[in-house]
């Protein structure tokens, strides 16, 4: 069957084990997707990739990475018949999850993970389109998730595994050795496997060169990279994880410490970031690289660190890399520190800024101010490195002056970007709430409807003008359809239409690379 072939990483010799779906974002068999690159489900690619290596065929199904709809998805698991359907459960997605679930023969036992199967067990196991399931794993998998696949029983001793009893109809979970709960509630980070990019099916990928590959291919600093662009070849990039976990408090980020008390934080040995690096490029001809984890450039101690073993081992020479970082923390590393970063191949640094009024910063519990983000940003910027900047409209309490201030924001981080080598990105959202995050706590004790705060539906932007500058943002134009603050919704999508449209425009005047 051909559509059995966008299983990513299963052998097909022999029973599967299991099947690991990423829902779509929305029903594709309604409205196609636009945007032909999405971010890969690297959490999950972790478990199938332990699993395998503990002997199992497992594949992964990115319905969202294919642009598949609800019956379709149902279909090809259906077809495939694996002993275990897999999936992560996250609020936009939920919808398109438990429709899914419903659709599974009653032979393919369900097991669950993801934010939102961790903030809301008790709704998940009490939903009844979800009637196959049969595991409700909180937290990371991969050790779990193994067990279970070698013996459903196992569940009795798992510690956070839950069920639904089926006499009582209540909520049953694992007794666990509280000897073995450490590690498999949060296995060594440098213990697991890398990530296997067979589960992968867009990364490595090849993406469209930047400003900033221009402009650091025609200072000739990387010999690769003049030629891979000049030469018309490109380059390949992959996305790749540093460390679980965060220690901050944003209000609306599923990440938030007080969401996850159970993750503990922890950071890769840097040999073994860049044992990965190098099977990378060994095996695909990787050269650039994204780290995608909460904060990768987040702890000063750890960033110098993790630079010192780079430049020992020639990183900068080799390879570019972007990562996330925190705004106070990099207002606080010297000129020297940020040399270093350029030195060792830092291209980009995606910041999370989220708004330019620093009354909305606090209400956010962000610990910046947005003078603070233009000081950093400037220093970033002239020591060449990018900027991407990460903001949401529509906050619950932003007035029309705090939505004002931010789009003056907005444009003073460009006017610094005009005046530097640097370039900035500026990608915006809108506020949409998430179970188990401290704004949510916030908006249920203030009477919100639960049901209403989930109610997610996809958005087209495109009716205000952005058209082809929204085509690769397509999966992130999701809603719940609820003004929080006091800027009508129709305002804040007009709004962040109009950046995104300035964004895409500044992104297509790149300067040309000398010959």
């Amino acid at each position: 069957m051909q559509q059995l072939a966008l299983i990513s990483g299963a052998a097909d010799t022999h029973t599967l084990d299991a099947l690991f779906i990423n829902a779509p974002l929305r029903d594709y068999d309604l409205r196609p997707r636009t945007n032909d690159y999405t971010l890969p489900v690297l959490g999950m690619a972790y478990i199938a990739t332990y699993a395998q290596q503990a002997g199992f065929n497992v594949g992964v199904l990115d319905a969202e990475a294919h642009g598949l709809g609800i019956e379709e998805t149902a279909r090809i698991v259906n077809s495939a018949k694996p002993r275990w359907a897999g999936m992560n459960l996250l609020a936009p997605t939920y919808e398109m999850s438990a429709k899914i679930a419903a659709k599974l023969d009653p032979g393919i036992a369900l097991m669950v993970g993801g934010h939102h199967a961790k903030a809301m067990p008790d709704r998940v196991l009490a939903d009844p389109r979800m009637c196959n399931l049969r595991a409700l794993v909180l937290g990371e998998g991969e050790v779990r998730v193994a067990a279970l696949l070698e013996d459903e029983n196992r569940r009795r001793t798992l510690p956070s595994v839950l069920w639904r009893d089926p006499i009582s109809g209540t909520r049953a979970g694992g007794i666990a050795d509280p000897k073995a709960s450490a590690q498999m509630l949060a296995p060594s980070i440098d213990g697991l496997p890398y990530v296997n990019r067979a589960f992968l099916p867009q990364d490595p990928y090849q993406p469209a060169p930047t400003a900033t590959d221009r402009r650091l291919a025609a200072d000739g600093r990387t010999g690769w990279l003049r030629d891979a662009v000049h030469g018309g070849r490109g380059y390949l990039e992959a996305n790749i994880v540093g460390s679980r976990g965060c220690p901050y408090d944003c209000g609306f980020c599923g990440a938030a410490w007080s969401a996850n008390p159970d993750i503990k934080i922890r950071v890769r040995n840097p040999q073994n970031i860049i044992g990965e690096l190098d099977e990378l490029h060994a095996r695909h001809g990787v050269t650039a690289f994204r780290f995608v984890d909460d904060l990768f450039l987040g702890v000063r101690s750890v960033i110098k660190e993790h630079m010192q073993v780079f430049a020992d081992n020639r990183i900068g020479e080799r390879y570019m890399w972007d990562a996330t970082g925190r705004i106070n923390i990099l207002d606080r590393l010297s000129d020297d520190d940020l040399d270093v970063l350029v030195n060792n191949g830092l291209r980009e640094v995606a910041l999370g800024i989220e708004s330019g009024s620093d009354r909305m910063l606090a209400a956010m519990d962000k610990r910046i101010t947005a003078e603070m983000t233009e000081r950093v940003t400037r220093r970033l910027v002239a020591h060449g490195i990018g900027v991407k900047g990460y903001f949401i409209l529509g906050y619950p309490g932003e007035t029309r002056e705090d939505l004002d201030t931010t789009v003056r924001h907005i444009g003073n981080l460009w006017d610094i970007a005009d005046r530097n080598p640097g370039e900035i990105r500026v990608s915006v959202f809108e506020f949409r709430p998430y179970p188990g995050t401290p704004i949510w706590r916030t908006l249920v004790s203030d009477g919100y409807n639960p049901d209403e705060l989930l109610a997610y539906g996809d958005v087209d932007l495109t009716q205000n003008g952005a058209d082809e500058s929204m085509r690769q943002r397509d999966e992130f134009n999701f809603s719940v359809g609820i003004q929080f603050g006091d800027v009508p919704l129709d305002d804040v999508r007009a709004t962040l239409a109009t950046l995104t449209r300035e964004q895409h425009e500044r992104n297509h005047t790149e300067p040309e690379i000398a010959a």
